[in-house]
């Protein structure tokens, strides 16, 4: 099982600290907002997460989907929310790679919310409908290269992990392959398995059932380590793309104006929830790595991440909306 990347002090000191904060809270329902559609990585670790969090606060955990617009929508309603502790947001690296694509955007994150803690981080999985007469990177290569543009790739949205994956590759490879955007993962995915589409390149959660079931074949990683979960399957930097990289996270936080003694609560619990062996085992079977910590850790990632994704898109030659 992939070890918790949580400093040994960590969950016990957060726990002490909520203590500090009046019982009271929550005296009411929690809702957490997922700026994806049902179906997709955010949304299902969002709810394993929504399920331990009741568990533990006595207080049912809701989560509201609200996809569209590369997560603007979700996060938009998340920055206008009431900073009374009744509202979570899901953050992907959607709030990372945003700024980069999007001249104008209804939220900043660092001005408009309060981390709570770094969830997980993972990689995105390279599929292709069986049909396509490729069993290996290089053969996907070899044959966008001979039918330029013929190809169509299916992602969650501009922006988001998949669409940048399949740009980085079509940059690293010198392809054209088409991008169709959808408003979630698991649509892709359905037009995927019925041919509508050639390749998805997305995270485990949806891809891996799927894989296993023989209706879409996997074809390599996007991190420089393979997967536990697909040991025999390549990386894309050993498939022949050297040097491919792209991975993705996830994380939670608040508006801002929430009191801290709740940010600190909610760290503690959500910490606490990490470390539950249900939690745990969704996350390492489709190869997610918990990570956790403090919201100050999650902040400075998410600063990084920023920084890195906007170098990315001007790599790739992305120009802002």
């Amino acid at each position: 099982m992939t070890k918790l990347r949580l400093p040994v002090i960590g969950v016990s000191a957060l726990l002490a600290c909520a203590g500090a904060h009046p019982q009271s809270y929550p005296s009411k329902p929690v809702r957490l907002i997922v700026a994806s559609a049902p179906g997709g990585n955010p949304d299902i670790n969002s709810r394993n997460m929504a399920n331990e969090l009741s568990k533990q606060l006595g207080q049912q955990v809701v989560v509201e989907n609200r996809p569209g617009a590369s997560g603007i929508i979700g996060l938009q309603a998340l920055a206008r929310s009431a900073p009374d502790g009744y509202t979570i947001g899901y953050i992907s690296n959607l709030v990372a790679s945003n700024p980069g694509i999007y001249a104008r955007l209804p939220y900043d994150f660092f001005r408009d919310f309060a981390p709570i803690m770094l969830y997980l981080s993972g990689l995105n999985l390279l599929t292709v409908h069986p049909s396509l007469p490729v069993r290996s990177v290089k053969e996907l290569i070899n044959l966008a290269k001979a039918n330029p543009g013929k190809l169509s790739y299916g992602t969650s949205g501009v922006g988001a992990s998949p669409h940048l994956s399949m740009e980085l590759f079509k940059t690293m490879t010198g392809t054209s392959i088409t991008h169709v955007s959808y408003k979630g993962s698991q649509q892709a995915v359905t037009d995927l398995i019925s041919g509508q589409i050639d390749i998805v390149c997305d995270n485990m959660g949806p891809l891996l059932p799927q894989v296993r079931a023989g209706r879409v074949r996997a074809l390599g990683v996007t991190a420089l380590k393979r997967s536990p979960v697909l040991p025999d399957l390549p990386t894309l930097d050993e498939a022949g793309i050297p040097g491919f990289e792209l991975t993705t996270w996830g994380g939670f936080a608040m508006p801002v104006g929430v009191p801290g003694e709740i940010v600190q609560r909610m760290n503690a619990e959500m910490n606490k929830a990490l470390t539950s062996p249900a939690v745990l085992q969704a996350i390492t079977s489709i190869s997610l790595t918990p990570e956790g910590g403090t919201s100050e850790r999650f902040a400075e990632h998410v600063r990084k991440q920023t920084e890195k994704f906007g170098k990315l898109i001007k790599s790739i030659g992305i120009e802002p909306q």
